[in-house]
């Protein structure tokens, strides 16, 4: 064998123990590529076409097949920790005000901070609200539409926009 191809299985060597190592689905792909390029230095003396052969492969394993890959290994990972609260829902125990910077919300028998994506809307306690995102460590919320009709609100609990405090105003 060539020094060159021994070269090359040595790349390949090492990242598969990369991998092996990480079990981060990046460096199996520049494996492939090694490959390719150990074949090629049996055939082909020039280092330079070994190395665009690398690259080339390397690249197009990385782009095309990562993310079945990553869609195949994910499958039946369960989110954890904050993660699994994305599209929960929320009960409202204290009242969301961006303005006020208030706000409090029970999920999983746990309370966080609260803020809605629209400042002006307020959200009062009792309602239902679905977790939309986390930013730092506060959700942020949407009301639960497909409660909304089922949520019997006292009138002065309704949800507050600035058209409705103009209209309380009159």
């Amino acid at each position: 064998m060539t020094e060159q191809v021994v070269f090359w299985l040595v790349v390949l060597a090492l990242c598969a123990i990369v991998e092996l190592i990480t079990m981060g689905l990046t460096s199996v792909w520049f494996a492939g590529g090694a490959l390719i390029a150990a074949l090629i230095a049996f055939i082909c003396p020039y280092f330079w076409v070994q190395i665009v052969a690398f690259i080339i492969v390397s690249v197009i394993l990385l782009v095309f097949t990562k993310p079945i890959a990553v869609k195949y290994f994910n499958k039946g990972r369960i989110k954890t920790n904050a993660d699994s609260l994305i599209g929960q829902r929320a009960i409202v125990v204290s009242e969301i005000d961006n303005l006020k910077g208030i706000g409090e919300v029970t999920v999983s028998g746990l309370d966080w901070s609260a803020r809605t994506e629209e400042d002006g809307l307020v959200i009062p306690e009792k309602a239902v609200v679905v977790i939309k995102r986390i930013e730092g460590v506060k959700l942020i919320v949407e009301l639960d539409e497909s409660l909304k009709d089922l949520i019997h609100l006292e009138k002065s609990d309704v949800l507050l926009s600035p058209e409705h405090i103009e209209e309380q105003d009159d």
